[in-house]
């Protein structure tokens, strides 16, 4: 990728600008200042800039926004740190990156949310936003202080992947949340139904791998929607894995509820054949699941019923991989690996392209509420060569964490360049 450009006029010519925010898609030159188009066309050309950028052949568009990804820190930079995830997420067209509370130490408290913008300002790459836990400490005990959360600058809350102690403190912290305007982030698992490490089909049976259901995320997720029904609290659910999900969040869609979806890309391209030989790199939670499950979450992509894609980047270092399955860590490195997979499924026709950028760059920020997804809100514009062939290999990747299972895979559509 060429350097990140910031605090220049930029002319960009011989581009197709696509912004589905403005139902714009037109072949034009536009200036850009601060990472906003300020013109185009002819008014563009004879305003005053610094520099020009010929880029024939590639497309202008909104900077991504990622609602999922782990940067291990603070606590974990012996797999990666904020600084090297987030040069991976401009380097995969993200410039902004939401990063959920189950680090370590948990997101429970400003002085957290504010060690976590410093050491993100001070890398000066891509922008994150935090998660505040919704539980103390994750525990699913007690509320956290989720005012306090909320004034330290967190976007939402959520208890990530962590259980409750019993329903009542659930209810309790969502109509708290619903107080506050809050949007509570559900990535719905049932703990004591997700004690394996793999898809309850035939491969994990074939393997002789301890199972993870698709009933312990959509009984999680059943029981999440019926609360978000009561209280009235803005939800967004995250990296569905199932065909069965996805029926529940167009049933309660159907009824109004103030929620919203999205699905992880891998869970898009890959199923759990995936883990055949105990291939640790495919070692995700939720787990791949069936090839019915992945054509469903593709078709629900399509259709609107799940609003946005995430990358749930999870670098490792490899150690994390080297055990047998079971004792493995969950994760993939994937910032870099959502363009040029999410190109793929335009062209195999299971996406038109529109809903790709839509699901990366509006939707995500609108559920973020944040100020991005646009060529006009400021919030970065990224040029994308959807050509180039590029391999996925260590020397080609930004991200700390090589943990994936597209290693090796020959792939096409890069960013080139990112503006801010």
């Amino acid at each position: 990728m060429n350097a990140v450009t910031k605090n220049a006029r930029i002319l960009l010519t011989g581009g197709r600008v696509l912004d589905v925010a403005e139902d714009m898609d037109r072949q034009t030159d536009v200036l850009l200042e601060n990472g906003r188009m300020i013109a185009f066309g002819a008014e563009a050309r004879n305003l005053p800039y610094d520099r020009v950028d010929a880029i024939d052949g590639c497309l202008v568009l909104p900077a991504f926004v990622d609602l999922c990804a782990n940067l291990r820190e603070p606590g974990e930079k012996h797999h990666a740190t904020i600084a090297s995830e987030t040069r991976a997420a401009l380097a995969g067209g993200f410039a902004h990156v939401v990063t959920p509370p189950d680090t370590l130490p948990v997101v429970d408290s400003a002085a957290i949310v504010a060690l976590i913008q410093e050491k993100a300002e001070a890398a000066g790459a891509a922008k994150v936003y935090t998660i505040g836990a919704l539980t103390k400490g994750l525990e699913g005990k007690r509320p956290a202080n989720m005012a306090a959360l909320q004034q330290a600058g967190c976007i939402a809350i959520s208890n990530a992947r962590a259980g409750f102690a019993n329903d009542e403190t659930l209810l309790r912290c969502l109509e708290y949340a619903a107080t506050l305007g809050l949007t509570v982030f559900f990535y719905p698992e049932e703990p004591s139904l997700a004690n394996g490490c793999a898809h309850d089909g035939f491969m994990a049976a074939r393997l002789g791998l301890p199972a993870i259901p698709a009933l312990a995320e959509t009984v999680a997720l059943a029981k999440q929607l019926l609360m978000v029904e009561e209280t009235g609290v803005r939800a967004h659910f995250s990296q569905l894995s199932c065909k069965s999900s996805v029926e529940l969040i167009r049933i309660a869609k159907g009824k109004g509820l103030p929620v919203t979806a999205d699905v992880a890309m891998h869970q898009l391209h890959l199923t759990d054949a995936a883990i055949d030989g105990f291939n640790s790199l495919a070692h995700v939670r939720p787990p791949l699941r069936s090839e019915a499950d992945r054509l469903a979450l593709c078709a629900a992509l399509q259709d609107g019923t799940i609003d946005a894609i995430c990358s749930h980047h999870q670098p490792l270092n490899a150690a994390a991989k080297l055990a047998p399955f079971p004792a493995t860590e969950p994760g993939i490195s994937a910032l870099e690996t959502v363009l040029p997979l999410g190109l793929k499924l335009v062209r195999d026709g299971l996406l038109n392209e529109h809903r790709l950028w839509q699901a990366l760059t509006v939707t995500p920020a609108a559920i973020a509420g944040i100020a991005a997804g646009s060529l006009t809100t400021g919030g970065g514009v990224v040029v994308v060569d959807p050509e180039a062939n590029w391999c996925v290999a260590p020397e080609t990747l930004s991200s700390a964490g090589l943990n994936t299972p597209f290693l090796g895979m020959a792939v096409q559509g890069r960013v080139k360049g990112v503006y801010l």
